[in-house]
C-alpha cells in the first residue's frame, strides 16, 4: 500500500478564500502535479494521512477550501476520498473561542497543573465529565464538523482519539491512530511551547494485538509533551510506524523495531527561516510467511527546490532517493509440546503481534463504509435526523449533542449492531428520491 503523508497545509483566510488571490496557492498545485506524475510510476495511493494543522486558525472558511484541495489531490493521486484521514493541530484550535470560554480555559488549567501522579485521572475526569470534556473539545468544533466527513471526529467521553483499519497482505491489518495533541493547545491564550502539551497513557494505548502493525498519526512530536518520555516509550514500543508533524522539518529516524517520519510543512510560513515545502510517499507491504514475516518501507521524502520550481527526493546518506526499512513481525507458531489449540506468539518487537482483533471502530474503515459515511453527511439535517432515530441509533436525548458527537454515534452504532446494511438502504432510498 503506497501512502501519501501531509502535513501544516495551513490554509488561511481571508487568502484561501479566494484561490486567485491566495500567495499560498501555487506550492499546493505544485504537490498534486508531482503526486501525479509519481503515481503514475509507483502506482495509485491507497491512503492519504493529513498530520494536523489544516486550518490556520481554526475557521470554517479554511475547512471548505482545504476540503475542496484534499478532493483534487485524492483524484490525483487516485485515492478514494473515503481514504482521506485527518488529525488537528495547533493551527485547527480556535485560540479566540479559548478566550470566550471560562469552561475551556479552567478544564484545560485544571490538566496542565495537576501534580505529575495526578495529571492522568485528571484528565480523565475533565474528558469523560458531559460538560467539561465539550468543553475541552470546543475550541475544535471547526475542525471537528470537518473531520467527521472523513470519520476521524473526536468525541467525550470515549473518543479523545480514533482507530482505523487498512488491509495489507493477508490477515495483516494496518491500524492508524490518529491522536489528539492538542487538548491543552492555545491554553490561557498562550503559544504552545515545549512541554506545555499533555498526551497522557489514554492515547498510548496502541494495544499490539496479533496481525496488526500499528501506525501512530500525531500532529506534535514526544518533545513537545509534558509526559514526553513516557510518550516516546510507549509509541516506540507498541508502533511500527510513527508519522509526526509541526516542526516544518523533514526527517527520518529508522530503529529494527520501528521507522518515524517528521513532515515537511505542505506550506510552511514563507518567512520563516529554513522555509521548504515537502511530503512524504510511503510504501508499506508484508512480505514473507512465518518467522520470515517481515514488514517492507519504501519512503520517498520529496522537497521544494525554488529554481526551478519542483519537488525532489531527499537523499540518504548513501546518496540514494529511497529510504528502504525492514521491521521483522514473524507469525506466531505452535509452542513446543503443545497442540493446534494452543499456541504461542512469537515476536521480534513488542510493536507488532499476530491476528487482528475485532474492533468495532476500526473495522468501520473499509472503502463500502466510509463512502457511506460520505453519503450520509450529504444527507440534510431533516434527513440524517429521521433515519437515525427511525432505526434507533439516536435518541431523542442525543439530539442536543453536536452534530460529529451525535451521528459519528449513531454510524458506529450501526456498524456494531450489523445495521449498515440496513442504513445504506434507507440511504439510497432517499438519494433516488
Amino acid at each position: 500500500m503506497l501512502i501519501l503523508h501531509i502535513s501544516d497545509i495551513h490554509f488561511r483566510a481571508p487568502d484561501c478564500v479566494n484561490p486567485d488571490l491566495d500567495p499560498d496557492r501555487p506550492y499546493r498545485t505544485r504537490i498534486i502535479q508531482d503526486a501525479r506524475a509519481r503515481v503514475a510510476i509507483l502506482g495509485p495511493v491507497g491512503a492519504i494521512l493529513v498530520g494536523g494543522d489544516i486550518a490556520f486558525k481554526g475557521d470554517p472558511q479554511e475547512y471548505a477550501a482545504a476540503f475542496a484541495w484534499l478532493k483534487e489531490l485524492a483524484e490525483a493521486c487516485g485515492c478514494p476520498l473515503e481514504r482521506v484521514f485527518v488529525i488537528p493541530g495547533n493551527h485547527d484550535v480556535d485560540r479566540g473561542l479559548i478566550a470566550r470560554a471560562p469552561s475551556t480555559r479552567n478544564a484545560q488549567q485544571a490538566i496542565q497543573q495537576a501534580a505529575p501522579h495526578r495529571r492522568e485521572r485528571e484528565l480523565r475526569t475533565q474528558f469523560t465529565d458531559p460538560d467539561t470534556g465539550r468543553a475541552l473539545l470546543m475550541p475544535l468544533a471547526a475542525y471537528n464538523d470537518f473531520a467527521k466527513l472523513f470519520n476521524c471526529q473526536v468525541y467525550p467521553p470515549e473518543r479523545l482519539y480514533w482507530k482505523q483499519d487498512l488491509q495489507l497482505a493477508g490477515a495483516v491489518h494496518l491500524r492508524i491512530y490518529g491522536l489528539t495533541s492538542t487538548l491543552l493547545s492555545g491554553a490561557s491564550g498562550q503559544d504552545d511551547t515545549r512541554d506545555s502539551l499533555y498526551l497522557s497513557p489514554l492515547q498510548t494505548v496502541l494495544d499490539p494485538v496479533d496481525d496488526v502493525v500499528n501506525l501512530v498519526l500525531c500532529h506534535h512530536p514526544p518533545d513537545w509533551f509534558m509526559d514526553q518520555d513516557d510518550v516516546h516509550d510507549a509509541i516506540c514500543g507498541r508502533a511500527a510506524i510513527h508519522l509526526f508533524g509541526h516542526k516544518h522539518r523533514q526527517r527520518v529516524t529508522q530503529d529494527p523495531n520501528y521507522i518515524r517520519f517528521a513532515a515537511g510543512a505542505v506550506n510552511p510560513d514563507r518567512n520563516e527561516a529554513g522555509w521548504q515545502p515537502g511530503y512524504n510517499l510511503i510504501r508499506v507491504e508484508v512480505t514473507g510467511v512465518g518467522q520470515d514475516r517481515a514488514v517492507e518501507i519504501e519512503a520517498h521524502l520529496l522537497e521544494w527546490q525554488s529554481n526551478p520550481e519542483q519537488y525532489r527526493p531527499a537523499l540518504t546518506r548513501q546518496g540514494e532517493a529511497v529510504v528502504r526499512h525492514r521491521i521483522s513481525i514473524p507469525d506466531r507458531a505452535p509452542a513446543m509440546g503443545t497442540d493446534a489449540e494452543t499456541v504461542t506468539v512469537l515476536t521480534a518487537t513488542p510493536a507488532i503481534t499476530t491476528k487482528a482483533d475485532s474492533d468495532a471502530e476500526a473495522a468501520m474503515s473499509n472503502e463500502t463504509t466510509r463512502n457511506l459515511v460520505f453519503r450520509f453527511w450529504n444527507l440534510t439535517i431533516s434527513q440524517r435526523r429521521e433515519i437515525t432515530l427511525r432505526l434507533s441509533l439516536i435518541d431523542e436525548a442525543e439530539l442536543t449533542l453536536p452534530e460529529p458527537e451525535r451521528y459519528g454515534r449513531a454510524l458506529l452504532r450501526a456498524g456494531e449492531r450489523g445495521q449498515l446494511e440496513k442504513l445504506a438502504g434507507e440511504i439510497a432510498q432517499l438519494e433516488r428520491s
